[in-house]
């Protein structure tokens, strides 16, 4: 499967966050400060991840491919099947935690932003998109 290590550090993401944050909602002593600094952690690499998805995506555009955000994000560059029920599927994952612990963990609701942001990731590097109409010929 293609881009495999991104659908793979998306659902290693969720299991990180799980493995923190559901001990300390559940009010096990001591995860306080592993959960607040799993989701600031998660967050963090999150800020790597979006730049790059826009970095690539505008290198990507100006090579003549027509993305826009919508299809960044919603068609995956018209992933397969598969790729695209894993992406999104960790991300609902994510939300899930994030809404079951928010009350213990407030800063849980940032951990999301890498999912979606691998979601992105993958996309640009892997996706398929259509040519710009505007795009130079003889590409």
């Amino acid at each position: 499967m293609q881009g495999r290590r991104i659908i793979v550090a998306s659902w290693i993401s969720d299991a990180l966050f799980a493995l923190t944050a559901v001990p300390h909602a559940l009010g096990v002593d001591g995860f306080e400060g592993p959960s607040i600094g799993m989701a600031f952690t998660l967050f963090g690499v999150s800020l790597v991840v979006w730049p790059w998805v826009f970095a690539v995506a505008f290198v990507r555009s100006s090579q003549g491919d027509d993305l826009v955000v919508a299809s960044i994000f919603l068609t995956v560059g018209d992933a397969p099947t598969e790729v695209r029920r894993q992406l999104f599927t960790a991300l609902g994952v994510s939300v899930a935690l994030c809404a079951a612990t928010a009350v213990a963990n407030p800063f849980g609701v940032l951990v999301p932003m890498l999912p979606l942001g691998l979601v992105g990731l993958w996309a640009v590097r892997h996706g398929a998109f259509p040519p710009r109409s505007d795009a130079p010929r003889g590409r």
